[in-house]
């Protein structure tokens, strides 16, 4: 026999502050995109590629805050559409996988654009370029707290499918909730966004330094050096990205620790777990799949009842099979 938690027929896996952080990447977006056009005029304007690199940087995230604005939106709409079987919780990571192949281009466009002016070095204007990168520092510092908002979340929230069963369980089960994984918590499309506008921000203190340098010493090569460790900040954020947000995508398990510790529960009167199956459908939502061989007359509500204990686990179905 095989059984699903109370309510498991509403799949609603989003994570929590999902509408406010929905507006605030809207207003990052706004920001990002006029600091973005002042960049890229500027640098081409007075011959500085480190700015460039700047702008065309920022005009990565002003397209992943897009993304994951649109995400939000579209996930938020969707959220009762019974044609996603596990609800619209990953819409967020696919618009953070997305965004982090784009970022991956940038970087190749910004690090080829950088060698280039090491070999055949262009006039800088340095009086106007530096104060232009440092407004656009001071932009990445207000996108960033506008972002957080002074509470950002990860998505500890819990779908209506097992709420209020475990409301009588909270004390009991604290331990479980402090031991679990941060990745299987965390809000990817929210990540993704700030690690964008992040990444922009210490990009443009290294331009900020190379300009200076090669104003003060005469040092013009610091400029295109600039942009090419840029363009290697950029990469790293975008393999970070790649790797974290293509994992949920392809359902891997997001906190082999806590399986193991569900593996323990279970197991521990001599039943067996035969099939078991733990993967990410949303921020802070974990879904589960048992097959449990046992010799005593339990039903699959006794097994669920032993996992309320993981407040991560959002949806779980139990199969029971009888020896």
């Amino acid at each position: 026999m095989s059984e699903m938690l109370p309510g498991a027929n509403t799949h609603i896996f989003l994570g929590e502050g999902h509408e406010k952080n929905e507006r605030r990447t809207w207003m990052v977006i706004a920001l990002c995109s006029v600091m973005m056009v002042a960049e890229i005029v500027g640098g081409l304007l007075f011959g500085s590629i480190a700015l460039v690199a700047d702008g065309l940087h920022m005009s990565t995230h002003a397209s992943a805050l897009l993304l994951a604005a649109l995400a939000y939106r579209y996930a938020r709409h969707h959220v009762h559409d019974e044609r996603f079987s596990f609800g619209t919780g990953k819409l967020g990571d696919l618009a953070g996988f997305t965004s982090a192949i784009v970022l991956a281009m940038i970087a190749l466009l910004i690090g080829y654009e950088a060698v280039a002016r090491l070999f055949w070095p262009v006039q800088i204007h340095f009086g106007e370029a530096i104060p232009i990168a440092a407004f656009g520092l001071i932009v990445n510092v207000a996108s960033v707290l506008l972002l957080s908002g002074g509470d950002h979340q990860h998505g500890r929230g819990h779908s209506n499918d097992n709420m209020q069963s475990r409301d009588h369980d909270h004390a009991a089960n604290e331990h479980e909730h402090e031991h679990a994984h941060h990745s299987a918590h965390r809000d990817n499309n929210m990540r993704a966004a700030v690690v964008h506008v992040l990444a922009d921000a210490a990009v443009s203190v290294l331009v900020i330094i190379g300009l200076s340098l090669a104003w003060l010493f005469g040092w013009n090569w610091m400029d295109p050096v600039v942009g090419l460790i840029g363009a290697v900040v950029i990469a790293a954020w975008a393999y970070s990205l790649i790797r974290d947000t293509g994992a949920i995508l392809l359902d891997m398990n997001p906190d082999r620790k806590m399986t193991e510790r569900m593996r323990a529960v279970i197991e521990t009167d001599g039943d067996r777990l035969t099939d078991f199956h733990v993967w990410r459908v949303g921020p802070g939502h974990l879904a589960a799949i048992l097959s449990v061989e046992t010799q005593r007359q339990r039903g699959p509500d006794y097994y669920q009842s032993q996992l309320r204990r993981f407040r991560a686990l959002s949806h779980v179905t139990v199969e029971v099979q009888q020896q």
